[in-house]
This record gives structure tokens, sequence and C-alpha cells, in this order.
């Protein structure tokens, strides 16, 4: 990790350094299900492997504290793989190269991996020390988290073992997860049929690029812009004053990310060829406007490209677009039961041509299963109004709050104890994996915590140095008070 191996808790960055050289992109894991297995055995650690990929190893009792009950700690082992567009690196073989800015970690152009690499990495630094005091533990380290829950999912009511179970995958310090949202993905794929480009067109190439991005279930409620939205809002202001063509599109990417960068080819008329750029100039500075507290470097784009011979068969075109511009986008519906909390939302992921036709990915969350399914009902609404073919996955279930749960109690405890403050206890507007667990195992005992992360599924990710010395003293400190 170049000149970071002086942080604290060194046992702690050191297991992290490891971690980021293990290339491990959602769904493409198995180096780092290696490295973990090849940990296990040099530390003489029992290790199992299921059919999804999931891992897990355990560790006996320290000596005196056989009579603690079994705690399970979980963190999931895959990463957002997300880097700037200009930045050759390449996740699937490259190791995430970090460095220290102030009090935060940082990546190199990329995601930092400390969702939920610093999870992994407290695992790691607890089954290889020989002096932590802890009754006897199973590190779980599930697969493809970020793109599916399918390690999750995938998961038999056997393989974990424990009373209670810590998950490591929360961002902010001081705060004790106890709910989550539950989520599904809706994907539409709207025909294309090419249309010849009529003579005497102008062809371009507009772009929206610098925006701050981050988490679709998370960030959701921050008012910060969505670049499919900006790009389509600039396409239909155009169609309304000219004969737009669409040649290409390619915006957004992962569907739990907020889109950053988005690109679209177009044709006019040549003589709305200096229109588009006022029209751009104009629009850009609608929009800086809209977003002056949240989009600081948002950044439009416009070029000259050579013309092409075809594009979206106009009528199919604006039909897409206006179902791209009334598709809800952002938080829908607030909490009820708790003030602040986002209820539902959805995000518009990514809008892409590709063989079969236009595929827009979307993502649907709600702590109210009913809610959710509404949600993805109205969005899919909306696009089969404007000709697609929609389908809507299974998506994966919703953490309820135990309001008598001991975990809890024993976290809140042991952070008055060691802070002399009391943590906060919160439900999370995002996906995480024990709604998935209490559904397999009813009788677990759950809470979710972790240290600050900021900026988590874009390259703008970066981890609180000092609140990893703050959660591994809270988590050593619980492993002991278990009773």
């Amino acid at each position: 990790m170049n000149n970071n191996m002086n942080l604290q808790p060194a046992v702690v960055f050191e297991c992290f350094a490891e971690v980021n050289k293990v290339p491990r992109p959602s769904k493409k894991e198995e180096k780092m299900i290696a490295f973990l297995q090849d940990f296990a055995a040099k530390h003489g650690l029992p290790v199992k492997v299921d059919e999804t990929g999931n891992v897990a190893i355990s560790a006996p009792a320290t000596p005196g504290y056989e009579h603690l009950r079994p705690v399970i700690l979980q963190s999931h082992m895959d990463m957002v793989c997300e880097k700037h567009k200009d930045l050759d690196f390449n996740f699937e073989t490259d190791a995430i190269q970090t460095y220290v800015d102030g009090e935060w970690l940082c990546a190199k152009g990329t995601t930092l991996g400390a969702d939920d690499g610093i999870g992994v990495a407290m695992q790691m630094a607890i089954l290889k020390s020989k002096d932590i005091e802890h009754g006897p533990i199973q590190c779980i380290f599930t697969r493809d988290e970020e793109t599916g829950l399918t390690g999750a999912m995938g998961m038999k009511d056997d393989f974990m073992e424990g009373d209670f179970l810590i998950n490591l995958d929360s961002e902010d310090e001081g705060q004790l997860f106890v709910s989550c949202a539950g989520g599904a993905r809706t994907t539409a794929t709207f025909p294309w049929i090419d249309e010849a480009v009529p003579e005497d067109y102008y062809t371009f190439k507009v772009g929206v690029k610098g925006l701050v991005g981050g988490h679709s279930g998370d960030d959701i409620n921050k008012k910060r812009a969505n670049a499919n939205k900006l790009l389509v809002r600039f396409l239909c202001q155009v169609m309304e004053q000219t004969d737009l063509r669409l040649i290409d599109i390619q915006s957004g990417g992962l569907h739990n990310a907020i889109p950053r960068e988005g690109m679209a080819v177009c044709a006019v008329p040549f003589k709305n060829k200096e229109d588009v750029r006022l029209w751009l100039n104009l629009y850009q500075a609608f929009v800086e406007d809209e977003y002056s507290v949240t989009e600081k470097q948002i950044n439009f784009t416009l070029e000259s490209v050579p013309s092409a011979p075809n594009a979206m068969e106009s009528a199919a075109m604006k039909r897409m677009l206006l179902s791209l511009q009334a598709v809800h986008n952002g938080v829908f519906a607030m909490s009820q039961d708790m003030e602040g909390l986002v209820e539902t939302s959805s995000n518009l992921a990514s809008i892409h041509k590709v063989t079969e036709g236009v595929v827009v990915t979307t993502s649907q969350r709600s702590s109210v299963a009913s809610a959710r399914e509404n949600m993805s009902l109205t969005v899919r609404a909306a696009f089969e109004l404007g000709g697609a073919t929609v389908v809507t996955n299974e998506g994966y279930p919703g953490w309820k709050l135990n309001p008598n749960s001991e975990i809890v109690q024993i976290a809140r405890d042991s952070y008055v104890r060691l802070f002399g403050k009391e943590p906060l206890v919160l439900a999370i507007h995002a996906g995480l994996e024990c709604g998935l667990f209490s559904e397999k195992y009813p009788h677990l005992d759950m809470v979710s915590m972790g240290p600050t992360l900021r900026g988590v599924h874009s390259p703008d990710e970066r981890l609180l140095i000092p609140t990893v010395k703050m959660v591994w003293d809270h988590l050593l400190d619980m492993l002991k008070h278990v009773g």
C-alpha cells in the first residue's frame, strides 16, 4: 500500500494491503477465494467453500473464553470496479493503488475496495491473531454482493454456525444498522429498427461527465445529478426544437451506482448545427444552477463526428426518449416510521445501445415489500408505454428490525463503555445481506457496523482512517462481551 504501512491499527491495514493486491470483481472472485483458502491453510484454520463460492474460516475460542456464545463475522469479498474513463487499469489483473490524503485513504483513479475489503481485513486480522480475546468465531466471506447478492442467495441454511452475526459492511462509524431495504432490478429493452439518416444532416456527440455519482441506495437522497436523466432531458429538448435522429447512446454503468457520465451520438438538420451548441450552453447553465450545491464539476461536451448512414426509427426513438424522461428516478417516499429514512426509491442506472436494441437498467429499493413492488410496477409502466419489453427480477428481501436484539444491546453498551456516548441505531436504505440471512437463519441475532466511507461505488471512494481503529476497538470489545 505504498507508504501507508504506518496506519493504525497496523494489523488491519496490513491485511487490507494484501486484500487489495487480489483482483476481485463481482462474479469473478476466484482469485479471492483461492487467496482466502491459502490464508486459512497458512494459519492452520479450518476452511470450507460452498457451491456458490462463499468461504467460511473458523477459529476456536481464546483460552479462557470457551464459554462465550459463537459469533459469526461477515463481509463480502467482491468490490465495485469503477475507474476514471481515461485511466489504463484492468480490475481483473491489477492491484489497487492507494495513497493517504490527510485523514483519508484513497485510490489512484479507481474504487478503493474498502467496500467491503476493510471488513475482510478485520476478519483476517482477528483470525491470524494469537492474543485477541474471543469465543468461538466463524468468518464468512460472501461473493457477488455488489451485483446480485448471489452468494447470500445461494448459501444453504447449514453453512453458517453461530448465535450472533456481525456484518462489517456499513459505512458510518458510530452508527449501528439494524434494518435494511429490500430491492429488485427492472430491465427494459427498447427495439431498435434502423432508419436512414437524411442527407445534409449534422452529426455530433454530446456527453456529460464530472458528476459525483455514488451509491444508488445510501446516496439517493443527497440530491446528486443522474447522468442518464441529464442526457435524456437534453435530447428531449432538442427533439422539441428540430428533427433529432439518435445514432448511439452509451450512458451510465452499474445498477447500484448513481451514473456519473454518459454520451449520445445524434444528427440534426445541418441548419441547426450552431443551434445545438447554443441549446447546450443554455441547458448547462440551467443544470449548473439546479445542482449548484451538489455538483461542482459538472461538464457537458459537444463535438462533431463522422456521419452515420442509419439511426433509430424516429417514432420509436421519440417513444423511448419520452419514456426515459417520464420514468421515476430518485426518492419516491420517505419512511413513516423513522424520520429522515428513505422508504422507497428508484435509480435509472444505465442506457446502452447493444445488438438487440437499447437496454435500460434500473434498481428499486424499499423497506416495505409492497412499496418496492409498486415502485417496480411504476417503472415498468413508463417503459411499457414507450414500447419496451420489461423484466423485473426476483429481487432480495429487506431485514426487519428486531426490537429485542441482544447483539444490538451488546454493541450499544460496548460503544458507551469505550467512547462515552451513545451510538446511533439506524435503518439503511441499501441492501445488506442480512435480509437474506434472516430468511435462512431466522434465529440469528444481527447487527451491521463499519468505519466511515465516502464516495463508494465511484473512483472517489475513500476511507476515514481514524474510524478504522474505533471500529476495530469496538468490535474486539464486543467479542469479549457476548455472554
